[in-house]
Parts: C-alpha cells; sequence; structure tokens
C-alpha cells in the first residue's frame, strides 16, 4: 500500500526545527507584551464573503490562491489567506471595536494555493499585530519601532531596511490611478501579461510588477507622492520625523503599494537580500476603512504581519539562531522493575520540589550502557542511577555528566530531593 505524504507545500515542523520556533516565538510574545499589546485567536475558516470584501475581487490572493470550498450546507468557506480581514472581523462581531483602542496580536497558520519554494508555502505561518481607534502617525511610529525593537533582539537589524510610502487617502489614490492609467495606457502592448490585465482591474498593482520591462517603464511614470492631499502629506510627514527623532532609517519607495486592496496612507516594508527572490519578512500599514467596508463602524485602524518561515530562515542564514536546548537537566537510569517504580516516584518529587527542572526518565527498558547513552544524548548534566543494588541499602547514585562537575556520589533516597535541589540546580 502506498505511503500517504504530505500536501505539497504544506510541511511538517519537525523536533529539531520547533525550538528554534518557540524561540522566535517567545522573543515576540516577550516584545510585544512590553509594548502592551494582548493576544487573541479566531478561527482558520471564514465565510470566502469576508476576504472579496476585504483583500479585494480583482487581487491574485482572491482570483487565483484561496482555498475555498462548499461545506455541506452549501455555504462558501475559505481558509483564511492572511489575518487581518479575521481580526477585524472577530472585533466588531464581538463589541472591540466602537469608541475603543486595541492593541492586538496574533499567531497561525494562513493559506494560499502559490507556487511552493523556499521561503513561501502553501500553508505559512504569520504573527500578526493589529491596531483599532487611533488616527495619528504616533501609532505608525510604535509599530515599526516595536519592529525595529524586535530586529534588535533577534540580532538581525543589519540585515534588513525598512521601506516606506503613503498611498494617500481614496480620492489622491484615484486621481493617481487615473494619472497612471493614462501614462501606461501608452505602452499596453509592453507591458508584462499580468500588469495589462491589472491595468483595467487595479492598476496600483501594476507598480509592483517584477517584470524588467514593465520596471523599466515605470521609471518615468508619475509618482503617487505628487497627489498626496494636505492631510495625507501631513501624516506621513509627521510619522518620518518621528522615526527620524527616534533614529530609525528608512528608505522612501514612492513604488510600495501592498497587494490588498484595504490599505490607505502609511505603508511599509521590512526587507532583505539575504533570503533571495523572497525579501519581504514583514509588511503593513493603515487601514481606516476597512472596518467600515465589512459593515462596522468607521474606525482607524493600522497593523502588520510578520512570516515565521522567513524569520527562521534569517535567523539560520545570518547563524544568530540560539544552541538547541537539552531535552533535559537530569535524566533517570533504572534497571528492574521495583526501580523503575521508584524512578516514576523520584521524578514526580523532583518535578515538585524545582517546577522549572526537566526531568527524563527511561522508558522501556534496556542496559545501563543503552540508558546512559540516552542520557547523554539527551544533554542531561546529572543521572540518578537506580538498581537492585541501590535499591536494597535505600539509596541512589548521582552521577555527573558533564566534564568538570563532580565525582559520583551514593545518596539516600530520602536525601535526594534536597541534595539535588541544593548542591546542582
Amino acid at each position: 500500500m502506498a505511503r500517504i505524504q504530505s500536501i505539497r507545500g504544506m510541511n511538517d515542523i519537525l523536533p529539531t526545527e520547533t525550538p528554534l520556533w518557540q524561540y522566535l516565538e517567545s522573543r515576540v510574545r516577550d516584545v510585544l507584551g512590553r509594548y502592551g499589546y494582548s493576544e487573541i485567536r479566531f478561527p482558520i475558516v471564514e465565510h470566502t464573503e469576508l476576504f472579496k470584501r476585504s483583500i479585494g475581487e480583482v487581487t491574485d490572493i482572491v482570483e487565483k490562491e484561496m482555498y475555498t470550498f462548499e461545506d455541506r450546507n452549501g455555504d462558501s468557506l475559505t481558509l483564511r489567506p492572511e489575518g487581518t480581514a479575521s481580526c477585524v472581523r472577530a472585533c466588531d462581531q464581538n463589541g472591540l471595536l466602537h469608541n475603543q483602542i486595541q492593541r492586538l496580536w496574533y499567531t497561525g497558520p494562513m493559506f494560499r494555493h502559490e507556487r511552493p519554494q523556499k521561503g513561501r508555502l502553501r500553508q505559512f505561518h504569520q504573527i500578526g499585530v493589529e491596531t483599532f481607534g487611533m488616527v495619528g502617525p504616533d501609532i505608525d511610529a510604535e509599530l515599526i519601532l516595536l519592529t525595529a525593537r524586535l530586529w534588535r533582539e533577534l540580532g538581525i537589524s543589519d540585515a534588513l531596511t525598512l521601506e516606506l510610502n503613503s498611498i494617500g487617502n481614496s480620492e489622491s489614490r484615484s486621481n493617481y490611478r487615473q494619472a497612471l492609467v493614462e501614462y501606461l495606457s501608452a505602452f499596453k502592448e509592453e507591458l508584462d501579461e499580468d500588469s495589462q490585465r491589472r491595468l483595467d482591474t487595479n492598476p496600483l498593482r501594476v507598480l509592483d510588477s517584477k517584470d524588467p520591462k514593465t520596471r523599466e517603464l515605470l521609471v518615468a511614470a508619475p509618482v503617487l507622492s505628487d497627489y498626496l492631499d494636505d492631510i495625507s502629506r501631513s501624516h506621513f510627514n509627521g510619522l518620518c520625523a518621528r522615526l527620524d527623532a527616534a533614529g530609525v532609517s528608512y528608505t522612501l519607495n514612492p513604488k510600495l503599494v501592498r497587494g490588498l486592496d484595504y490599505y490607505g496612507l502609511t505603508v511599509f516594508e521590512w526587507t532583505t537580500d539575504k533570503l533571495g527572490a523572497q525579501g519581504t519578512v514583514c509588511a503593513g500599514g493603515r487601514y481606516d476603512g476597512l472596518v467600515e467596508q465589512l459593515g462596522g463602524k468607521a474606525t482607524p485602524a493600522i497593523g502588520f504581519a510578520m512570516g515565521i518561515e522567513r524569520l527562521v530562515l534569517m535567523l539560520e542564514t545570518l547563524d544568530v539562531a540560539p544552541d538547541n536546548q537539552p531535552q533535559a537537566d537530569v535524566f533517570i537510569v533504572s534497571v528492574g522493575e521495583k526501580a523503575d517504580i521508584e524512578a516514576l516516584k523520584i521524578a514526580e518529587q523532583l518535578r515538585d520540589a524545582m517546577p522549572t527542572l526537566r526531568v527524563l526518565i527511561n522508558c522501556g527498558g534496556g542496559s545501563f550502557k543503552s540508558q546512559f547513552k540516552k542520557a547523554d544524548k539527551s544533554g542531561a548534566s546529572l543521572a540518578i542511577v537506580l538498581g537492585e543494588d541501590e535499591l536494597q541499602v535505600g539509596q541512589a547514585a548521582v552521577k555527573p555528566l558533564r566534564e568538570g562537575q563532580g565525582e559520583q556520589q551514593l545518596v539516600a533516597l530520602t536525601e535526594l530531593v534536597n541534595t539535588i535541589s541544593n548542591n546542582h540546580f
């Protein structure tokens, strides 16, 4: 019978890999907590209409990439391709938005049917941050400062560049869209196929084209910043002034528009040249109109998302990942039925006395020699050895497993927990 394999682009994360994921997630959780952000969790499946109305029906995500299906009731459902729309839906449904300020974060899998490659999967994982109820550029600056602090604490800040732009309000974008279409229409036959299609449906997305010929044509195209209204320009200048005051370097990128329809005003990306084609590790922007677009009351909002797979790759590529944590501090070796029972009892006593102590006991039998191999592989610094001879005299052998930790000693079972607690951990 043929083995069943995982779905292409949906990878297993193995025990040798999860410690690095846990390290990254814990550092992110710590930084977010220090800035006063609270975690929110929502389903991975939503009504398809949520993403059509938020992301935009003529985006690549909705047109080509979503995992959409009908359930048994005939409802069209979609595995979430991103988190912002779900977060807005959850907050509005549960009364968290009107006349309130929220600083929220979430983590979990997202799903897009793309061509799998390094740093780009069909099931990928993100950490997202969303804020609601704050209208000024100060919250824009806070989010960017928060990410900058995280990069410093992870040791990857030197490999990342902040790209920044303002895409203005809807009126600014409408005026710019008209000028851009007018300019590009003269070169329509020279544009790549995707850009020709976008010219009629979502012309701002042409600015994001990777086609060399199209990018060459865009050099002389109108620039969005020339079409910003006074309010949009003032907001962006306020953000830049705050980043300058905080010493955060950035590059102004007038062609940065982001791929989702709901963005307006500030957009930003943290990019790197260390991961090949997949250069964006964190991106976001303001979406002040999205809550109202989804049926709620008008609410200012800004957020970002970072790809966990890409950040893990960054840590590995730059060799700043911490060494793997040992499985255990103490490994209990036991031979014989009575010794095995005593090992279980001692392990629980140690865990009661020292809640952070990692205690691993041998299960499944085996000789002393084979168990000591397991103890060494576990990374434990100490072994407790229980055999028939030791039990007959009410003792256990405490054996250091690493150099410079002293000699093996016999300890009474009644004193074992105190001895290990006082002298070793």
